[in-house]
């Protein structure tokens, strides 16, 4: 089930909502919201229910021993960091590993053909830093099942993020308010979540996958597809991300913004403070400090960053495109910061700034399309085909996708690659608390039908099926 589906936003949502709001206490809640969860997950996939609910127990376990100060607390992390990590890699990333073999061996092993637990990176790497921080802070682990169960399986964010802290929501479990000002901002975030995933991401990615599937086609093709793919990334990943933290606050949570306009970043290293938050945040903490950070010198700073955005590429998907996304990445940012690509010093002036956006912004988008493509030979032939100005004869199926929708997607790439104070006031009025304003419920309120209108144009049906 996705946010996006029928049955959520018309049968399990207000369902799960209305529930919410009997007049019981916390622990009524808690459990609701915890049993929702499970049956949340459970449409996804029936039978990794008991494998989640393992995963979660793992952990629970583990910060009871690492809470109790077990004299051996080492041990027991690195076990269940392994078990963690291991659950991870066997279901992620064993026919990735074959395959791979096969090529280096000449060799012809069968894959595995295992079917990918819903949202398994994301809970595993919640589960890791509960027990991480707990480790750090016995002091801070819970005895309870229930609220490590809820902080785990919470649906807004199970299965596309943000990644919560479990210190940063722990109180909220036992204490949190629902006033009408948090809930009405609640509802209006879910809808311009909704709105950037169906109007905005979902018609990109008609574009996108007509352009990718098209072959290596010309420049303007190549460039068509990358920009919009840009386009759809972006307000697909922030599109869930406000859904989840609108939902959040219709049950009294506050979860922490994940995307703060990224495509205004003036280097990669501020590209990395703005875009997946949640994500960037957790490799910083579990992995580059504990790797040394920036304090053994800029070497090992730079091998320290190549290993983070490597693990990076690699948590996003078993591919090489992901891996040279992620190393990529890793590569621009040691230059900034050895000062070989000077960003800082460039950005001391208006025209500096100017270059600093546009080198960010250009370096985004091929790493991008490399990102999309379905092979390294098809993600370095789109980019190599941006530069290649070769024949026009693709014409008609360059102006086949320009159609009113594409058009309108790229007006929007245009502001959204563009605006930075004036978007975030937009976004900002639409979604916070405004006691007494009608216009944002009003213009959310036509953000909502035109979605509804789009999912009823792209044929979607109001049941889903359970995949059994």
């Amino acid at each position: 089930m996705v946010f996006s589906s029928a049955i959520f936003l018309f049968c399990f949502l207000p369902a799960v909502f209305l529930l919410y709001r009997l007049p019981f206490g916390r622990r009524y809640q808690n459990i609701l919201l915890a049993a929702a969860s499970l049956v949340f997950y459970a449409f996804g996939n029936l039978h990794y229910v008991p494998l989640f609910l393992f995963s979660i127990l793992l952990n629970y376990l583990t910060g009871l021993l690492l809470g109790g100060r077990y004299p051996h607390s080492r041990t027991v992390l690195t076990v269940n960091v392994l078990l963690n990590l291991g659950l991870l890699c066997v279901f992620k990333y064993t026919d990735f590993l074959i395959a791979n073999f096969n090529t280096l061996s000449g060799l012809s092993v069968a894959p595995v053909g295992l079917v990918l637990p819903i949202g398994i990176s994301f809970f595993t790497f919640q589960g890791l830093s509960y027990t991480i921080d707990v480790y750090r802070r016995p002091e801070e682990y819970s005895r309870s099942f229930l609220k490590l169960l809820l902080y785990i399986s919470f649906f807004p964010q199970l299965i596309a993020g943000p990644i919560v802290r479990w210190g940063d929501i722990a109180a909220q479990i036992d204490a949190r308010s629902c006033t009408p000002e948090k809930t009405s901002s609640g509802i209006r975030r879910f809808i311009v979540g909704l709105s950037k995933k169906i109007l905005l991401a979902d018609t990109a990615a008609y574009v996108v996958d007509a352009v990718f599937a098209a072959g290596i086609p010309d420049a303007r093709l190549a460039w068509l597809g990358g920009i919009c793919y840009t386009l759809q990334i972006y307000f697909d990943f922030s599109g869930y991300s406000d859904m989840a933290i609108g939902m959040g606050r219709m049950f009294g949570f506050s979860i922490k913004e994940n995307f703060l306009f990224p495509y205004t970043a003036t280097s990669i290293r501020d590209f990395w403070r703005k875009w997946h938050i949640s994500l960037s945040t957790w490799f910083r903490e579990y992995l580059y400090f504990p790797l040394g950070g920036s304090r053994r010198g800029r070497a090992r700073a730079a091998l320290n960053r190549f290993i983070v955005f490597f693990c990076t590429g690699l948590w996003h998907g078993a591919n090489w495109t992901f891996v040279l996304w992620g190393l990529g990445h890793g590569l621009l940012s040691s230059l900034e910061g050895s000062g070989i690509i000077p960003v800082d010093r460039l950005q001391k002036s208006v025209l500096g700034r100017v270059l600093c956006r546009v080198y960010t912004l250009l370096a985004v988008m091929l790493l991008f399309t490399l990102f999309r493509a379905d092979s390294v030979a098809q993600g370095f032939g789109m980019i190599a085909a941006m530069f290649r100005f070769r024949s026009l004869a693709e014409g008609s199926l360059l102006l086949a996708k320009l159609s009113a929708p594409a058009v309108s997607v790229l007006l929007c790439a245009a502001l959204a690659l563009t605006l930075s104070t004036d978007g975030k006031r937009i976004h900002a009025y639409l979604t916070e608390e405004r006691p007494g304003e009608l216009l944002p419920d009003l213009f959310c309120l036509l953000l909502l039908l035109l979605s509804v209108m789009s999912l009823a144009q792209s044929g979607f049906h109001p049941f889903i099926y359970f995949q059994f």
